[in-house]
């Protein structure tokens, strides 16, 4: 057996709980509207709350706050380029392990 040098042992512990306390922060179970109005724009830094915006505007006939849409958008995007980038140098240190 070959040993492996794993950098982040952690990582099964953190991502579980990244995910959880992203369904908490994102607004599944409540709408946007009781969000105040100054607060919005830092709300939508989520990713996801734009798209469950959109889906209730589609589906529920909800208003859209499109500034919040954009900016979800954006971070989505600026978080997949990021990502990506990490992955395109990590990825010679990947260990194939079948």
């Amino acid at each position: 057996m070959v040993a492996l040098n794993v950098r982040y042992r952690d990582f099964r512990y953190v991502i579980p709980f990244i995910v959880q306390l992203g369904l908490y922060i994102s607004p599944v179970g409540f709408t946007t509207t009781i969000i105040p109005e100054k607060y919005k724009l830092l709300y939508y830094l989520n990713p996801v709350a734009g798209i469950i915006d959109g889906f209730r505007w589609c589906l529920l006939d909800q208003p859209l706050y499109i500034n919040g849409l954009i900016s979800s958008l954006v971070v989505s995007l600026l978080l997949m380029l990021i990502g990506i980038r990490y992955f395109r140098t990590t990825e010679r240190k990947f260990a194939d392990v079948i």
